[in-house]
């Protein structure tokens, strides 16, 4: 068709065309959806109302060079820098990872707990962009204290961004929770919530992931050794076992492979109450535990 006759129905179509022989027409069709609201506003309904109208120079290249990438493997979410997470529109980079669906399924289990509890001190370790210690900010009320940790300092910059954005008061942290003076060195509260999402896929699964997360998303936040897949969670219940309250509870996002052994690592620092919950595709995806 004649770019000077194109509409905006015909360019949307064309595109999801492109997109769906890589990832099938329902995503095509999210991802379309997504690239009109990031580029011009819109919004599902609005696109319907504009259809019929010609499509400029100037969108037809965004869309066309947003296909491109995303043809490529580049995540939407990084093209634009933008991620919706719990209702909340975030900034991320390629410094932190892309919020899934579980860890909101993680957020709403805290919710659920604490809706009716106040003065809440809060602190989530290895928060990359501070989804999910900001979306708990915007959640629970009147919550007295959230702190944010992370090793990355350019992770922890997005962080304080979505902070600032979404009008949340925090303290962010720049500091290695492995570190065996992680706690002495930087930690002065005890906190009623320890919530943490770290590294958890072990080095050999990456074989079976999807080329967008392995040559987009940071492998430090993703990927732990072999031959030690309990790495950070032995250092959070560490901290834990120091800075949890007595009647707190700690909340983990993990691997279903190593559930099991990490309840049982759990129980041997100290924690009684251990529970093991499902994701929303039936797997091992948390625990919660309490002292």
């Amino acid at each position: 068709m004649d770019d000077k006759i194109l509409t905006v129905k015909d360019m949307m179509r064309g595109a999801r065309n492109r997109l769906a022989a890589a990832y099938g027409e329902r995503e095509a069709s999210a991802m379309v959806d997504e690239m009109m609201w990031r580029i011009k506003g819109w919004n599902r309904t609005a696109t319907i109302i504009h259809g019929n109208e010609t499509v400029t120079g100037y969108l037809s290249a965004r869309v066309d060079a947003t296909v491109e990438q995303l043809l490529a493997g580049e995540p939407i979410q990084y093209i634009f820098g933008r991620a919706q997470f719990y209702g909340l529109d975030f900034a991320v980079d390629g410094a932190t990872l892309i919020p899934r669906p579980e860890t909101a399924q993680l957020v709403d289990m805290i919710a659920d707990r604490y809706r009716k509890s106040i003065d809440l001190r809060v602190l989530d370790l290895g928060t990359g962009s501070g989804c999910i210690a900001l979306a708990l900010g915007r959640t629970l009320p009147f919550t007295r204290e959230i702190t944010a940790v992370d090793i990355s300092e350019k992770a922890l910059e997005v962080a304080r961004q979505n902070a600032t954005d979404l009008k949340v008061k925090a303290t962010f942290i720049c500091g290695d929770m492995l570190a065996v003076d992680f706690a002495g060195r930087y930690l002065y509260s005890k906190y009623d919530i320890i919530v943490s999402n770290p590294p958890y896929i072990a080095q050999h699964e990456a074989a079976a992931m999807e080329r967008n997360v392995l040559d987009h998303e940071p492998h430090t936040a993703l990927f732990v050794p072999d031959d030690d897949p309990l790495l950070f969670y032995r250092a959070i219940a560490r901290i834990a076992s120091e800075c949890l309250e007595d009647k707190g509870t700690l909340f983990l996002e993990i691997n279903p492979l190593f559930a099991k052994e990490l309840a049982a690592m759990l129980r041997e620092h100290g924690f009684q109450d251990v529970d093991i919950e499902k994701d929303m595709q039936k797997a091992d995806r948390f625990i919660i535990a309490k002292r």
